[in-house]
């Protein structure tokens, strides 16, 4: 008996991904905080700043048209459309006053009553285009293609396969090996416990990390091609959308990674990760999901959860090379490659996020079953 649920939105999780987004960079680099005797909101009533470029409009506009954009969609469900443009450009006003306050603490940024204006214009813009979308019908006829293709609660994994191509920008030792944060993290532990006595607490390795192995990197490769492809089967209803959705993930991987390649080293050179074990992997990948496509969607879940723990464990027991080092090097004097480090904090999350969906959706004791 197929049962009926009301479907959930996939705005709602890319809306509170996109609010901490906007935080981090609102906020960064979160050090020297300091009181200037100065009140948080005296920056409203400052005369306005004497150079702006065109640049520093673009940015403030464009970077809270997507949240006014998602929240117009989320809210958009449950109230009118007006409403929702009001509700949107309040929380978003509130959200970016609220930053511009607390940037009077951080003695590297510069709060403007120029920037909090534009950034609710730029909300606006971003929630009347989502209300004009709604009233064109194009969110009936995006809504009508998700009944579909997608069961009715796949909003978390349609927000994980949204944010996959973003991760894959960072650069990574391995391609597609997103996770790889071990030896950043001993390395930050030591920074921060130095002159410690918690140093002597930390566990020690017996062995150092070593370099990848070839057939650890085909092994990686694969899998970070397929986990997106299982995490989308979980939740598609047929068996052709699974094979169509499988090669979109595919072409969209490998694009990501080409302009991350691009961004970084010049267009030029697009293309040069593309070596024998990726090739392999992208093989070992291809007959894996098409094998793994006739699975139930709990089947798959299961796959990728312990598939991912592999990838990790391969990952995070291996070191990057030198030559990785001055690609980091390389991206990082890219401002608007790596935007304040949100791009890596992507790369570094995004695995451990899907672990936690895959988690909490197995043990959930009502999967939905709309096949």
């Amino acid at each position: 008996m197929r049962t009926t649920h009301l479907r959930t939105t996939t705005a709602w999780p890319l809306v509170w991904i996109y609010a901490v987004l906007i935080v981090y960079a609102s906020l960064y680099p979160f050090d020297n905080w300091r009181v200037q005797g100065i009140a948080p909101w005296a920056f409203l009533t400052a005369p306005l700043p004497r150079y702006w470029t065109g640049f520093d409009v673009l940015s403030n506009v464009a970077g809270y048209a997507p949240f006014g954009f998602l929240l117009a969609l989320a809210l958009n469900r449950t109230v009118r459309r007006w409403p929702a443009i009001a509700w949107t450009t309040l929380v978003a006003g509130w959200l970016s006053l609220t930053m511009e306050c607390m940037q009077m603490f951080l003695p590297v940024r510069v709060p403007s009553n120029v920037d909090a204006a534009l950034n609710i214009l730029g909300a606006f813009a971003g929630a009347a285009t989502a209300c004009a979308l709604a009233w064109w019908g194009v969110v009936d006829r995006w809504g009508r293609f998700r009944d579909r293709w997608f069961v009715s609660d796949a909003s978390g994994a349609l927000a994980l396969l949204a944010v996959w191509p973003l991760a894959l920008l960072f650069p990574t030792p391995v391609t597609f090996g997103l996770g790889q944060v071990l030896e950043r993290v001993e390395a930050a532990l030591d920074h921060v416990l130095e002159d410690s006595t918690l140093l002597e607490w930390l566990p020690l390795r017996e062995v150092e990390l070593q370099p990848i192995l070839p057939l650890s990197e085909i092994l990686c490769v694969a899998i970070g091609l397929s986990l997106p492809c299982l995490l989308a089967f979980g939740v598609m209803r047929q068996w052709r959308q699974r094979m169509l959705m499988a090669q979109v993930l595919v072409w969209v991987g490998f694009l990501a990674s080409a302009l991350s390649a691009a961004l970084t080293y010049g267009p030029a050179h697009a293309w040069d990760w593309v070596s024998s074990e990726v090739v392999s992997g992208l093989v070992v990948a291809l007959v894996g999901v098409g094998g793994m496509s006739f699975c139930a969607p709990r089947v798959c879940w299961v796959l990728a959860l312990a598939a991912l723990v592999w990838q990790l464990s391969l990952l995070n027991n291996a070191s990057a090379d030198a030559y990785f080092a001055l690609t980091l090097q390389t991206w990082e004097q890219g401002q608007f490659i790596r935007f304040h480090g949100l791009i890596q904090w992507l790369g570094w999350l995004w695995p451990y996020a899907l672990l936690l969906y895959l988690v909490s959706r197995l043990s959930s004791s009502s999967l939905a079953v709309d096949a």
